[in-house]
């Protein structure tokens, strides 16, 4: 079923939607996104919402808490994906990662 707002009111009939523009650059390497993601990092055996709280805080013990970091980089071009877990998200770290993504995409193609 179209959402109402897709259809014409007074008929019912659907209304053609204008096409999305949708854009793609010449040459890899042009534009590359850059996202950061930072994901809960679950211990072995689950947490507290599987255990229960006090059997979940116990199995939480410095091991296994805190974060992780997904780093990713993607070519506009070729949709070329390049990806790392790492353990914050300092301007160190994503540096390093950055050069790291370049050394990756060099070979196939990206400037």
């Amino acid at each position: 079923m179209p959402l109402l707002t897709h259809i014409d009111q007074s008929s019912g009939v659907r209304v053609r939607r204008a096409k999305p523009i949708r854009y793609e650059l010449a040459e890899p390497g042009q534009l590359v996104h850059v996202d950061i993601k930072k994901q809960g990092r679950i211990p072995d055996g689950g947490g507290h919402r599987m255990l229960g709280r006090q059997a979940g805080n116990r199995n939480n013990k410095k091991k296994g808490r805190g974060y992780a970091f997904l780093h990713h980089a993607v070519d506009d071009h070729s949709r070329l994906a390049y990806s790392e877990i790492l353990d914050d998200e300092r301007k160190e770290t994503a540096s390093a990662f950055w050069e790291r993504a370049n050394a990756f995409f060099k070979p196939r193609g990206s400037r």
